[in-house]
């Protein structure tokens, strides 16, 4: 500090308090100011701050209102057999995970953040996958029930639990569908259960704007989830989206939006104590292959994840970590006993 000792000495009282300021702040980030030169004088005129965009953790989009910093995730089960077709809300989560539960057939766990319908599901019961997905994210998870061994799994995560049992007015019987197949949930009213707000930390890392994936351009995949539930997923150069397609035709939601991620990760997991098998999870610590698919292309690589609380981290064959176009991303847990099936363009 021999040089502020010397502008001590030196300097009015107002004045050393500006150049103390100056001194301490260091020189500013050409990231941080914007300075305009005047043509007549040729010097700087003024300097202003760029504007701050605050953008939703789960999708990389911008959220100007800053809704998502003051919420915790909504993660709700929600059916996926042909008895609950046409879902409700899907086409809203952030991020939907897709698991393979008893008997092969497949189960969706959407989070919510970014955007709350008032109308979601069918809601269907915990599985002891869902602990592992929720984990990293914690706040709310919202379910019909289930048996006691997925009970005791989910109740070791850091999420505040709501089922039918005491969600009240947030889930309801729809008494024209059969049961189990008509609970539906209000996403509003599930995010004003979790007490204190805990926003969610990012769980991808996004493109630039301006930023494009690179990789083999792709028409379809198939992700080979077996026992007839084996999904499909179409490029659409239009809407620039992953055109879902399930049970052999195009899949849309109740209100009639075609079901259609930015993004699809398709990683190959290990189903600890076998594939469809009751009480079985998948393995989500570890590391496995992985596709992304993103943008029209596919990028092959690797998923890692070092324990319950991090993230998983998704890199190329380089070693980079892959950059998600910003919008929704449907993650599939394909057994590593199971394979995806790529149409090129």
């Amino acid at each position: 500090m021999a040089s502020l000792a010397v502008v001590r000495r030196a300097l009015t009282p107002l004045a050393l308090a500006l150049a103390l300021v100056a001194v301490l702040a260091g020189p500013a980030r050409a990231s941080d100011t914007t300075t305009t030169t005047s043509p007549a004088s040729g010097g700087a005129t003024s300097t202003t701050a760029p504007p701050r965009v605050y953008v939703d953790p789960l999708t990389g989009l911008p959220d100007p209102h800053h809704l998502t910093q003051h919420r915790s995730a909504l993660t709700i089960k929600i059916d996926n057999t042909p008895q609950a077709m046409p879902q409700y809300g899907v086409q809203d989560a952030d991020v939907v995970y897709e698991e393979i539960v008893e008997g092969g057939i497949t189960r969706l766990a959407a989070i919510f953040d970014s955007q709350l319908p008032t109308v979601v599901g069918p809601v269907r019961s915990v599985r002891r996958t869902d602990r592992e997905i929720v984990f990293p994210i914690g706040g709310i998870f919202a379910f019909s029930g289930g048996a006691q061994y997925a009970l005791r799994s989910i109740a070791t995560a850091p999420v505040k639990l709501v089922d039918e049992a005491n969600a009240g007015a947030a889930m309801f019987r729809d008494p024209s569908r059969p049961v189990p197949h008509n609970l539906f949930a209000n996403a509003q009213l599930l995010m004003g259960t979790g007490g204190v707000p805990r926003p969610t930390r990012p769980l991808f890392t996004y493109l630039a704007p301006g930023q494009f994936a690179h990789g083999p351009a792709v028409h379809a995949f198939t992700v080979g989830f077996e026992a007839g539930y084996a999904v499909t997923y179409t490029w659409n150069p239009t809407t620039r989206r992953w055109d879902r397609s399930l049970f052999g035709s195009l899949e849309k939601s109740a209100n009639g939006v075609q079901l259609a991620p930015k993004n699809v990760i398709v990683m190959s997991v290990n189903y600890v104590g076998g594939v469809g098998v009751i009480d079985s999870y998948a393995q989500l610590v570890g590391s496995g292959p992985v596709e992304v698919f993103t943008g029209g292309v596919v990028q092959h690589g690797h998923w890692h994840r070092a324990n319950l609380y991090h993230r998983t981290v998704f890199t190329n064959d380089q070693g980079k970590v892959i950059e998600l176009a910003p919008g929704q991303t449907w993650v599939e847990l394909l057994s590593n006993t199971e394979r995806v099936t790529i149409v090129p363009r």
